[in-house]
């Protein structure tokens, strides 16, 4: 799907964002390896999905036991503050995910695996004429 040319803008300037969350977490966070996001931009930014991914699912368990997810909930958050854009709720946004997983249930094929979660869809309001 294309997207206009005001949510290009918007998807170019959370890329940028969410490029130096991940940056600057690659060396903070152990097992962190990339993130990803994907959106409605209907429904922006409720739908924003943002997936962090790390090499095994153990070490997600241990970012979780060090509390490390919120390091990296809270710096998304940041970036994404600095372009403007306020996420309601940041552990609803942000999920994670692993190399490991996808390799196991869907043959590496990310894509496919990314697409299985559903955006929100902004329901379509009904007027009373």
């Amino acid at each position: 799907m294309k997207l206009s040319k005001t949510n290009q803008k918007i998807d170019n300037n959370v890329c940028k964002a969410l490029t130096l969350a991940c940056e600057s977490s690659l060396h903070e966070v152990s097992g962190f390896v990339w993130l990803t996001h994907r959106a409605n931009y209907t429904n922006f930014p409720a739908s924003l999905v943002i997936t962090c991914v790390f090499n095994t699912n153990a070490e997600i368990i241990e970012m979780k036991a060090e509390q490390q997810d919120e390091f990296l909930r809270a710096t998304i958050q940041k970036q994404l503050l600095k372009i403007g854009v306020v996420v309601k709720n940041i552990k609803q946004c942000v999920r994670f995910d692993s190399e490991q997983a996808c390799q196991l249930q869907h043959e590496g094929q990310w894509s496919e695996r990314l697409a299985l979660a559903k955006v929100k869809q902004k329901p379509n309001a009904r007027r009373n004429k």
